[in-house]
């Protein structure tokens, strides 16, 4: 299991599109509601959750916590430069 930030991979992205497990589940119509993967798949339910709950994306939640860190920062550089011409 990997901690951190997620590092997106075309290679995988590619495979998950191609793959003959979707092809079939998808011509015979055999899908579950969302939600019952604990019912189809446990052990990959179980890593999802998990994954998903120890790493962090880079979606628009991490752009406003870098934004926020930098305005911060920005704001304490600006502190500093007042207090040294003072």
């Amino acid at each position: 299991m990997k901690f951190g930030f997620r590092r997106p991979s075309l290679r995988k992205r590619i495979a998950a599109r191609t793959s003959w497990k979707r092809v079939v589940r998808h011509n015979l119509g055999v899908k579950a509601p969302r939600g019952y993967g604990w019912l189809t798949n446990p052990k990959k339910a179980a890593y999802n959750r998990v994954y998903n709950r120890t790493t962090v994306g880079l979606g628009k939640g991490c752009l406003l916590v870098l934004l926020a860190a930098f305005a911060a920062l920005a704001g304490a550089a600006l502190l500093i430069v007042l207090a040294v011409t003072r």
